[in-house]
């Protein structure tokens, strides 16, 4: 009992500690130049919980009470809320003004240090070297795209005349396509271990960083080590076996064309960025789309015309190629719509390093500032009709609205996998509506935040023509 009084004790000191710095950080900054408009919510957690538990509704009330531009305490540090199309086009493109990337430290913990959203400046330059060295147009072309059709004719083979969890399918789908473009044939078999350490990673990624048993960032932290574990053993194994591997992780292991040669370490953090950053956009955005085409037959009419001309130039076995691929406009223009309509990435982090103007306040030094382009996406001036699904709007390639279409990032920080995803959907896509037609089973329900998913699942029923 005595314990108790004294732990609870010690609590209600340390959270009277915390109000106090919060105060003082306040009226400190205030005497610099006024913080824009917000508040700061509870010591130490913020307005956290109220953001992870309302997402869209919450950043709406904010926007109403205080206008586009806000202070809060979310996902455990003091940070500015950006909802203002111009303001963010601006963060994006100059990172070299005191901005660097600010992500979560639960997500840096679990993707590692030497994760190309975790480095800036000479480091990153290199790091993204080495990973455009991978994913380039031309490796795409002659490498990649081949790999990608053989297995996506794989995966697609035996849907025919089954009720199938189209989320689940697509899942695998993104994870082990990855797998086989890192490592090639050793990665059947080890796709079964790796695919459920993995999916507890990206898990814990989205989450506060409370290292205690049952949180999501305590089993994305110990898969984290699993993950380690299992792509180190493989780095072991290649070193061991001495052949040369025509693979990205063959590339990372010898250097490939980048001057400075990775350490193990960068090596495999450098896997886990490819593995994450493309898992999660391409997982969800063929989800999405398979879903949104359901939902619009026009749309889909569209699309199977398109990819039907393709197969009609083409005998039955023969694969997709780089000018099959770009050709596939209107499909392009689903992806972004699906991209845009989902918002499957809400938006990015920055993290200012010294005491900065910004839209007439002072963002002080170490502060995040979350680049939250989720309603950039809804607003009716950009996008006429915003709640339509409406391929046709990206037809247009001199769109006004494309300049503030930040699915992918932007400036130097713009994704550089941006073109292997959408090749990746779009082979997806091609063998999916070529093949099959689909209609949903019922009584599965979306959510939109944190992450878009079917927390049961999105299950249909796929016939071949």
């Amino acid at each position: 009992m005595a314990l108790c009084i004294v732990v609870l004790g010690v609590v209600f000191l340390g959270l009277c500690f915390c109000t106090a710095l919060l105060r003082w950080n306040e009226v400190k900054y205030r005497k610099l130049k006024s913080l824009p408009p917000g508040r700061m919510g509870w010591p130490l957690f913020g307005e956290t919980t109220e953001f992870l538990k309302q997402g869209p509704s919450f950043m709406k009330n904010q926007r109403a009470r205080y206008g586009s531009f806000f202070k809060s305490h979310i996902l455990g540090c003091p940070t500015i809320v950006s909802m203002d199309p111009e303001i963010n086009r601006y963060i994006l493109m100059n990172e070299a003004k005191g901005l660097v990337p600010g992500y979560p430290q639960s997500m840096l913990d679990i993707l590692g240090k030497c994760n190309i959203a975790a480095v800036h400046g000479s480091t990153h330059k290199y790091m993204r070297g080495a990973l455009l060295a991978l994913v380039s147009p031309p490796v795409i072309k002659d490498q990649l795209l081949p790999k990608i059709d053989h297995f996506m004719r794989s995966h697609l083979a035996n849907w025919d005349d089954r009720v199938i969890d189209i989320q689940q399918k697509t899942k695998e789908m993104a994870i082990l396509s990855s797998l086989n473009q890192i490592a090639g044939t050793e990665s059947v078999s080890m796709s079964q271990e790796f695919m459920p350490e993995f999916f507890k990673l990206v898990l814990g990624t989205l989450s506060l960083p409370i290292n205690l048993p049952g949180t999501n960032y305590h089993q994305g932290f110990q898969a984290r080590k699993n993950v380690t574990g299992i792509l180190e053993r493989l780095v072991r194994e290649r070193r061991a076996s001495n052949e040369t591997h025509h693979d990205m992780l063959g590339i990372l292991m010898n250097g490939g064309e980048n001057r400075h040669k990775l350490t193990d370490e960068e090596i495999i953090d450098q896997m886990i960025t490819i593995l994450y950053s493309g898992y999660e956009t391409v997982s969800t955005t063929s989800m999405m789309a398979v879903k949104y085409l359901h939902d619009h037959p026009h749309v889909l009419q569209e699309l199977r015309k398109e990819h039907l001309a393709i197969r009609e130039r083409k005998k039955s076995d023969d694969t997709i190629d780089w000018n099959d691929f770009k050709s596939m406009r209107f499909t392009r223009a689903v992806i972004f719509e699906t991209s845009r309509l989902a918002t499957i990435v809400n938006g990015v982090l920055r993290k200012t390093t010294k005491d900065m103007e910004l839209n007439g306040f002072v963002i002080p030094k170490g502060w995040r500032i979350y680049v939250y382009t989720r309603e950039i996406n809804y607003d009716p001036r950009l996008y006429p009709d915003p709640l339509t699904f409406n391929p046709w709007r990206w037809m247009d390639k001199s769109s006004d609205s494309q300049n503030y279409f930040f699915i992918f990032g932007g400036g130097m920080r713009q994704c550089p996998g941006k073109e292997l995803g959408i090749a990746e959907i779009s082979t997806f896509l091609h063998y999916f509506v070529t093949k099959y037609r689909w209609e949903e089973v019922g009584g599965d329900k979306l959510m939109k935040f944190p992450r878009v998913e079917a927390p049961n699942g999105l299950h249909i029923r796929v016939s071949s023509h």
